[in-house]
């Protein structure tokens, strides 16, 4: 793959993090279920198209999705734009944000990854809070929620959102 322009290279590594968080089994790899579980996390639903998804970017026909097969399928010519989608990334943080103040306490995380079949231990809530809480009020606003999910998943994969 091609140098990425340096305006990229934040959401590069923002995407690795992501990457990194839904490896459940640390393999280097996403199989069908740790990426319909990245999707559902972003606030999209997937179906049938998660198996299209993985063969369309399964590169070396392994089953599961490397994250430089999935970095390349996002960034397939490095000078494109990524246009961040406003209205995908509110439904997301809608997901969390349970009581509709406009934050996302640790409850309402905690409670929504465990929804989602993804229970956070205390320390895993603590790191996730602390990686996106960039301003440390102890909540995720949506500025900061947008930062780190700010990648127009549903619009790239063709996944219809909630």
């Amino acid at each position: 793959m091609a140098q990425l322009p340096s305006n990229q290279f934040q959401q590069v590594n923002q995407l690795k993090d992501i990457f990194t968080r839904f490896d459940l089994d640390s393999d280097g790899s996403l199989t069908h279920l740790e990426l319909a579980a990245l999707f559902r996390a972003v606030g999209l639903k997937p179906g049938n198209e998660t198996d299209d998804l993985v063969a369309k970017l399964d590169a070396n026909g392994n089953g599961s999705i490397e994250f430089e097969e999935l970095l390349n399928a996002i960034f397939p010519n490095p000078t494109d734009e990524v246009f961040i989608d406003h209205d995908q990334l509110m439904k997301a943080f809608q997901l969390f944000d349970k009581d509709g103040d406009g934050s996302i306490t640790p409850l309402e995380l905690a409670s929504q990854m465990a929804k989602m079949g993804h229970p956070l231990t205390y320390r895993e809530l603590n790191d996730l809070m602390n990686d996106i809480d960039t301003d440390g009020d102890g909540i995720i606003s949506f500025h900061e929620f947008s930062a780190v999910f700010g990648m127009p998943a549903s619009e790239f994969f063709g996944i219809k959102t909630l």
